[in-house]
């Protein structure tokens, strides 16, 4: 039986207390771990960080307040040597680069837990790096894309909204030809067939946001 001083010292954060539960029946069934401190937003995590100073953290990306992204970012900044595993149901590409790097060692979605998480927790304590091989094709599918600039991303994110171009040319005080100019940009770069199937796209692959509900 390992000591404590031995033990792998966990945070799990995540805004679902029944996922935390869960991870921690998981993780304190195990003799080599033990879940030190839960957060259920990213400033809680980072106070919690500050005060175990854990040798893995879990990190769920959709948050209220500051989400996982800015999370991971304000420990690294403190803490430049945390091991931080990125835990979503989150796979688009844009989202894990963006994670990977803010910092993240690892990234495991949700409906892997009980077959990953513990042998990741285990590799990035060891100071490996682990993506799973369906996310890695998908970086990879898209790695010689063409990103979308920011006033791009500004238009798409008011198409996912419902907005016309005329509405998008009002809010970002732009003519409207200039809109549909960005419009046809945005469809060519992620070789969408018209407006709705971008922002289908733009949500799987994360590029864009728009607060919805699910997880």
């Amino acid at each position: 039986m390992p000591s404590n001083h031995d033990l792998i010292r966990i945070l799990t954060v995540d805004d679902h207390p029944l996922l935390r539960k869960g991870i921690a029946a998981l993780v304190n069934g195990e003799p080599d771990l033990k879940l030190v401190a839960e957060a259920s937003n990213g400033e809680e995590a980072i106070h919690a960080y500050r005060s175990h100073q854990p040798d893995v953290t879990l990190m769920d990306l959709q948050m209220p307040g500051i989400d996982g992204l800015q999370a991971i970012d304000s420990i690294r900044r403190e803490f430049p040597e945390a091991r931080i595993i990125i835990l979503t149901t989150y796979s688009g590409d844009v989202q894990v680069l963006r994670a990977l790097k803010a910092g993240a060692r690892a990234y495991i979605l949700k409906g892997h837990v009980h077959k990953d998480l513990l042998d990741t927790i285990r590799a990035v304590h060891a100071g490996q790096k682990r993506i799973p091989a369906e996310i890695a094709a998908e970086l990879a599918d898209h790695a010689v894309d063409d990103h979308l600039t920011e006033r791009e991303l500004d238009v798409l994110r008011l198409i996912g909204e419902g907005n016309s171009n005329k509405l998008i040319a009002d809010q970002l005080s732009i003519g409207e030809a200039t809109v549909k100019s960005h419009v046809t940009n945005i469809l060519s770069k992620l070789g969408a067939s018209d407006r709705a199937h971008a922002v289908t796209i733009g949500l799987r692959r994360g590029i864009i946001d728009l607060d919805l509900p699910q997880k």
